[in-house]
């Protein structure tokens, strides 16, 4: 609340708020410049210019309605095919014909020497006791049924043959290797040292793996366990590649 005071009687000048200069980007000119390089024409509007129509074509009453096809006189399809005429009022159907056949006997005796019929097997699967084929659910062993059942696929065997030949025409080019003194075939003592190696050597590099701080806050800490993680990778993928291969060879150049 503004206090009385003889003061306040006095006319003041208002001064106008002084305002900022307006922001303005120094990129201003080259995005508008660049949105009009990108710019469609006539992207949402259509084509600037369209040809107009023809004033002699015109639209005419019911010219889009459809055009039907000439009316042609109905043939039904089994006109050529004519039924049996009716009988004439002077024709009389055969009358009085019987027949000495026992069709009691007939029955009876035909129903005690048929076969019955078995029932078609069923599960139910709901409680509202939906009934289902117990053929076609799966629950009926037919594949041990089969001729084939317990074989060797041919495909397998064809893949058994190809993995022979490779693995002959492989052990061949080793050999002649071997005779010409291209490789050396390490040792099982030797293949056993490299692979206590490597594996002490991934066992302290993963000891100063797991000294390292959890924060890893700087690029030197981080620089230094990617490195780790790198270099233990490799020494994984090594010790995999010597304990998958029993017989290793080294060539000379090596």
């Amino acid at each position: 609340m503004v206090e009385e005071s003889i003061y306040n009687l006095l006319p003041t000048v208002a001064h106008p708020e002084s305002k900022n200069d307006r922001y303005v980007s120094v990129f201003h000119e080259s995005v508008k410049d660049e949105l009009k390089q990108k710019k469609s024409i006539s992207k949402t509007m259509g084509p600037a210019k369209v040809s107009p129509n023809d004033p002699k074509t015109f639209a005419k009453k019911r010219g889009k309605e459809p055009v039907l096809p000439e009316r042609t006189q109905f043939v039904r399809p089994n006109a050529d095919q004519k039924k049996p005429p009716v009988p004439k009022i002077d024709e009389k159907p055969v009358m009085g014909l019987k027949s000495n056949k026992n069709f009691i006997n007939t029955n009876a005796v035909e129903n005690i020497m048929s076969v019955a019929k078995k029932p078609q097997p069923k599960y139910v699967d709901t409680p509202g006791g939906t009934t289902n084929n117990v053929e076609d659910s799966g629950l009926v062993p037919k594949f041990v049924k089969k001729d084939n059942y317990g074989k060797v696929p041919k495909y397998l065997e064809t893949r058994k043959q190809q993995m022979e030949e490779h693995q002959r025409s492989y052990d061949e080019y080793i050999q002649q290797r071997l005779e010409r003194g291209a490789l050396n075939q390490i040792s099982a003592a030797e293949r056993q040292n490299i692979l206590d190696g490597l594996k002490k050597n991934w066992e302290e590099l993963h000891l100063q793996y797991q000294g390292l701080s959890v924060v890893t806050d700087t690029a030197p800490k981080k620089a230094r366990k990617e490195r780790m993680e790198a270099e233990m990778r490799q020494l994984e993928k090594d010790i995999e590649t010597v304990e998958k291969h029993k017989i290793i060879y080294v060539t000379d150049n090596f």
